[in-house]
């Protein structure tokens, strides 16, 4: 049977979201933010919450790399990142850095118990650490080469696609 691409995007514009909201810590890329704004589409997610110096739409460079994401994804800007965090916990989310740090879970041993925020932070810098210290637990991918990290959009797909095979009915 031959095999037939798919062209163009989905006709839906309601459809159901799961539980996990994306908060971004100081990304200097915009065409990272908008890398993972269409990834977050894709995986229904519910909200993206930019913060500090991340881009945030209207962005020229966020919405090339989108390509039209940000017109069907939920999206706010805060200045601090601690913020995002404290808000997403008081709407009972379990608030996840996605992060370095020795005692993190590897992805492939998460579990979510329900609403759940990640935090992914500036490449160079890391998750500030006040935010870091907010989490309830923190959450990375193995690395068997020499650098200790990926590149945040992709690290955010790994994440984002554990989380729809966790949190989608």
């Amino acid at each position: 049977m031959p095999m037939t691409v798919k062209k163009g995007d989905g006709q839906l514009t309601d459809y159901p979201k799961i539980p996990v909201i994306v908060i971004l810590d100081r990304l200097r890329s915009a065409h990272n933010v908008g890398n993972i704004f269409r990834l977050a589409d894709t995986c229904a997610i519910e909200k993206i919450i930019c913060c500090g110096y991340t881009a945030y739409p209207p962005h020229p460079k966020l919405e090339k790399t989108s390509m039209g994401a940000e017109e069907h994804l939920a999206y706010e800007h805060m200045e601090k990142t601690s913020d995002a965090i404290k808000t997403c916990k008081a709407n009972n989310y379990n608030v996840y850095a996605v992060e370095t740090v020795d005692t993190a879970i590897d992805y492939r041993d998460l579990k979510l118990p329900g609403p759940s925020a990640f935090v992914f932070g500036n490449e160079a810098l890391g998750i500030d650490e006040d935010a870091l210290a907010l989490c309830d637990a923190a959450v990375s991918l193995p690395v068997f080469g020499f650098k200790n990290s990926i590149n945040v959009a992709n690290c955010a797909s790994v994440i984002l696609y554990k989380a729809v095979e966790l949190l989608r009915t």
